[in-house]
This record gives structure tokens, C-alpha cells and sequence, in this order.
């Protein structure tokens, strides 16, 4: 029973990540994404359900389009396999439980944000919309860690200092500079970060992504691959910087403890 869950748990993980890849590609360009079937970027011809197969097809077919033999973006694979394997590591980590769910429909979203970002330097709405209602509404779950996610005051409390300290960001920074340093869409998602981790998560989360950012660009801006003007996603950092604090949530906790 236990080797068929992981199975069961991969396969609903690589599942979502075609849903997932289906997302990233329609939402930047405002397109359904339930009422139309998957088609070929190239060629736009309907996928057939066999040849669309998570992870299994785009291997088959050898990352091309099986009818204008165009190679398809290996992203698709990556985005499978990450969707498949964090399903798998989240229930390892916390067993089968309203955590675990939780923490699926967050990283779900965080994965479609992640690389909707990455590539078109926003993050819709829609996504963020539907991260700060559900970060509010976790609130009414009865019997929820509270280790991991925050009481009802610090969720609140974070989700306004969320949102407002990334805001008081850009607009100083606009200020001093005359341009946009940040966008809103990073604000809201740490309006929905506060709500759903509290606002201690906050600061550790935008510490963690400043630092990760910092690691990640200051070589390119080094060897002259990137300027200071050049725009530069954020959302990303803030992904990774809440997957460290999530991991790590013990030992940082621990740690700042001792520094008291």
C-alpha cells in the first residue's frame, strides 16, 4: 500500500503539471484554459490525448511535435517532472494530512507563478487573487498546525505588512530612482505569504529571496551579462526564499532563538 501511494501521488503530481504547463502558456496571453485542447506551439494542431501523456510522451516523441516535428520546449518535461516529484516530497515530509493538501494547492500555484514570471516578468491576478482568499479562508480550518501556518491575528497582521512593505519598496524606490523597481504582483503575493505563513514569515522569506537573488544576479551583473537597468523577475526568489523557510522553518527558528 505504501509503494502504490507514492505511485498514485507521482502520477496525480505529473498530471497537475501538464495542467500546469497548459497555465503558464495560456495565462500570460489571456487564453481559457479549460475550454480549448492542448495544441502544438509551431504548427497549432490539436494534440491527440495519446501524445499528450505527461512526462511518457514528450520522451516517446523525443521533445518533438509528433505531426510538424518541431522541437517542444524542455521546459514542459521540467515542469512534469518538478509537479510530480513535489507531490511525492511534501507527503513524505508530512504524511497524509490537511498539511499536506495545503501545501500541495500552494506549491501548485507556486509553480505556475514561478515560471510565468520567469519568462513574461508578471504575475496575473488571478493566481494571486486565488492565494490571498485561500490564505484568508485557511483561517477556518479547525485543528491546523500552527507551527507551519500561522494563528487568525498573525495572518492577518502579515498579510497587511505583506502587502504594504513590498508597496512602501516600490514607491520609495520610484521615488529616488524615477522608475519601477518592483511590481504590485510581488506585492500581493506577499500579502498572500503573511496570510497563509504569518508576519514572521515575512521577513524571513524577503530576507531569504534578497540573499538567493543576490547570489543568482550579482555574477551576471559581474561578467557585464545583465545591467542594473535590465528588468529582473523577483517572483521567483520569493518562491524559492518561502520553499527554504518551509524546509528549513526548525532550524531557522531555532537559530533566531539563540540570537535573542
Amino acid at each position: 500500500m505504501f509503494f502504490e501511494i507514492y505511485i498514485l501521488l507521482f502520477l496525480l503530481g505529473a498530471i497537475f503539471g501538464s495542467f500546469a504547463n497548459v497555465c503558464i502558456y495560456r495565462l500570460p496571453l489571456e487564453q481559457s484554459i479549460v475550454t480549448n485542447r492542448s495544441y502544438c506551439p509551431h504548427c497549432k494542431k490539436k494534440i491527440s490525448w495519446f501524445f499528450n501523456i505527461p512526462i511518457f510522451s514528450y520522451l516517446f516523441l523525443r521533445g518533438k511535435c509528433f505531426y510538424c516535428k518541431k522541437k517542444i520546449s524542455s521546459k514542459y518535461l521540467i515542469v512534469e517532472i518538478i509537479s510530480a516529484v513535489s507531490f511525492l516530497g511534501i507527503y513524505y515530509m508530512f504524511g497524509f494530512s490537511i498539511e499536506t493538501l495545503l501545501l500541495i494547492f500552494i506549491f501548485s500555484i507556486y509553480l505556475i507563478i514561478f515560471f510565468i514570471d520567469l519568462k513574461h516578468f508578471i504575475i496575473p491576478n488571478s493566481l494571486n487573487f486565488i492565494f490571498i482568499i485561500s490564505g484568508f479562508l485557511k483561517n477556518f480550518i479547525p485543528e491546523l498546525d500552527k507551527f507551519i501556518f500561522s494563528d487568525f491575528i498573525s495572518s492577518i497582521i502579515g498579510g497587511i505588512i505583506g502587502y504594504g512593505m513590498i508597496w512602501g519598496i516600490i514607491k520609495l524606490y520610484k521615488k529616488l530612482k524615477n522608475i519601477e523597481g518592483m511590481g504590485l504582483g510581488d506585492a500581493k503575493l506577499f500579502c498572500g505569504i503573511g496570510l497563509w505563513f504569518g508576519f514572521q514569515s515575512v521577513f524571513i522569506i524577503i530576507f531569504l529571496a534578497s540573499i538567493i537573488a543576490l547570489i543568482v544576479i550579482a555574477p551576471k551583473l559581474i561578467m557585464g551579462k545583465i545591467k542594473m537597468k535590465n528588468e529582473i523577475p523577483f517572483g521567483p526568489f520569493i518562491i524559492i526564499g518561502n520553499l527554504v523557510y518551509l524546509i528549513f522553518m526548525d532550524e531557522i527558528f531555532n537559530f533566531l532563538s539563540m540570537t535573542q
